[in-house]
């Protein structure tokens, strides 16, 4: 087996398990979720989003949906007007287009430093977002605007 310089040798390796989110860090799903109200918001022309419309994206089943509606509604982040559309709260709004963000810059990031397939690069993008820590990300940010990718 060859070993390049610039792997860690197990000796060096850090291995770690995923850690749990600190209080008051939204989780995965709750970025998904967040995520997923942008996109649809954004593909609307009239920007109405509903309980249903999440549902279809993510392909999961509405009272699914609904629970974790209820409870990004009680972290503050989304509100849920009377004729049933979604919007969201300031914060809300801050942490999807966070989240969207980094979706969209490791999936250039992935498809044109690794060559990874599209699809692919989308797919990976979407479980990566979540856990990269913010100095990787500024690293990929630098990376991607020395290559005019951003």
């Amino acid at each position: 087996m060859v070993q390049h310089s610039l792997l860690p040798t197990a000796q060096d390796a850090l291995l770690e398990a995923v850690p749990a989110k600190r209080k008051g860090e939204l989780a995965e799903s709750g970025e998904n979720y967040l995520e997923a109200i942008l996109v649809i918001k954004e593909r609307n022309e009239a920007g109405l989003v509903r309980a249903v419309d999440i549902a279809n994206e993510l392909g999961i089943t509405k009272p699914s949906v609904s629970r974790a509606l209820t409870q990004l509604k009680e972290q503050g982040l989304i509100k849920i007007l009377s004729s049933g559309a979604i919007v969201f709260t300031p914060d809300g709004q801050h942490i999807a287009h966070e989240v969207f963000s980094r979706h969209q810059q490791l999936t250039v990031f992935l498809q044109h430093a690794a060559g990874v397939p599209s699809d692919i690069a989308e797919h990976d993008a979407c479980r990566i977002e979540h856990i990269i820590s913010e100095q990787t990300m500024n690293g990929i940010r630098a990376y991607l605007n020395k290559h005019g990718l951003l």
